[in-house]
């Protein structure tokens, strides 16, 4: 593969890891056709280390929903109301006097275009936020029927599907895992086995419910090591999923290969919206992110399309379809400086085999 070789993945591999605060990454390159494939460990991970994929979890969800439409058991203009109780859809969404709950449609929260606040970032009447906790150590659940508990005392960010808004919400999730669980009858981690591990016979991955479980590799915020079952056994849809570098590739590869649904069925999912930090700028569509290059990344050979999801740990699994390359793994660090690190290696790699 032009310029791309063991030699010069490695040295990427080593940029990884001599960022600050990055104590282990994984990182694997996989043409989409199979006939290059590497991977790479550093620090205290090793190629086969399972690790929690966090938000990437999500890009599953997306694999779900769309089987589910296939199936004809939802849509994405299902309003969300036809799926929750009355007395959890009463006080959701109320901005400036005026409820918005019933408003709220599928595609609103597969698109974080819903304007629900993220009960993981949002300022509480105390000052806190559930991150600064558990940032802090502090290991707690986080069931939905908290998360809609807490959301009801926030304000939203704006009216559901107002023109060119979007703020990324875990809670948009932790309803759509609510929806999914009654669409199918099934637990998200029941749901997750059935629709995906089965059927790509993925024996390294399956989400995290129990709190004894030390197998996978912990995460950091910047110097501290973070240990958190209680909280990761409870968001099982929006970052439960535990799975390695290499069953990733496959999930990612069978994603945007049309193995769940028909492929050219992403063009519908570019419904592109500007998405701040945290973790960092990047744009997201209907359950799809793509990362920012604008053209002074790549001046010479401009970068058009990386697609997939981050997650807040540093994971990743992206697909550039101008060079037919996919990369996944993770830099196990949620201060940012990880994600800043894999998007510069990522683009680098894309560029020498351009």
């Amino acid at each position: 593969m032009k310029k791309i070789n063991e030699d010069y993945l490695n040295r990427k591999l080593q940029t990884l890891i001599n960022t600050k605060n990055v104590y282990g990454t994984v990182l694997r390159v996989e043409s989409g056709d199979g006939s290059f494939s590497w991977t790479g460990a550093a620090g205290d991970m090793q190629a086969d280390s399972p690790y929690f994929i966090a938000s990437v979890t999500k890009l599953y969800v997306t694999a779900v929903v769309m089987r589910l439409i296939e199936e004809q058991r939802l849509s994405l203009d299902d309003k969300i109301a036809k799926y929750l109780s009355e007395d959890e859809m009463r006080g959701l969404h109320v901005l400036k006097g005026v409820e918005y709950s019933h408003q709220i449609t599928i595609r609103h929260l597969i698109s974080n275009t819903s304007g629900l606040p993220d009960y993981f970032f949002h300022k509480q009447p105390d000052g806190q936020t559930a991150a600064s906790r558990l940032l802090e150590g502090v290991d707690q659940s986080w069931p939905v029927e908290q998360t809609i508990r807490t959301v009801k005392k926030l304000k939203p960010n704006f009216e559901p599907g107002k023109k060119g808004k979007a703020a990324y919400s875990d809670t948009n999730y932790q309803i759509l895992g609510k929806i999914i669980e009654t669409v199918t009858g099934k637990t998200m981690g029941e749901v997750f086995q059935t629709y995906i591990f089965d059927v790509l016979d993925l024996r390294n991955t399956y989400a995290y419910q129990s709190v004894n479980d030390n197998s996978p590799v912990p995460f950091y915020y910047q110097a501290k090591r973070l240990w958190l079952p209680e909280y990761m056994a409870s968001i099982t849809v929006e970052g439960g999923i535990v799975s390695t570098a290499e069953e990733v590739m496959t999930f990612l590869k069978a994603f945007f290969q049309g193995r769940f649904f028909p492929a050219e069925s992403i063009e519908q999912m570019k419904k592109w919206n500007v998405i701040l930090p945290p973790p960092g700028l990047f744009l997201f569509g209907v359950g799809l992110e793509k990362i920012w290059t604008p053209w002074f990344i790549s001046p010479f050979k401009p970068i058009k399309e990386i697609l997939g999801f981050w997650g807040q740990t540093g994971s990743f699994a992206w697909y550039n379809p101008e060079t037919d390359l996919y990369f996944c793994g993770t830099t196990n660090q949620i201060d940012g400086s990880g994600h800043a690190a894999a998007t510069n290696s990522i683009v680098k790699i894309i560029k020498a085999k351009k």
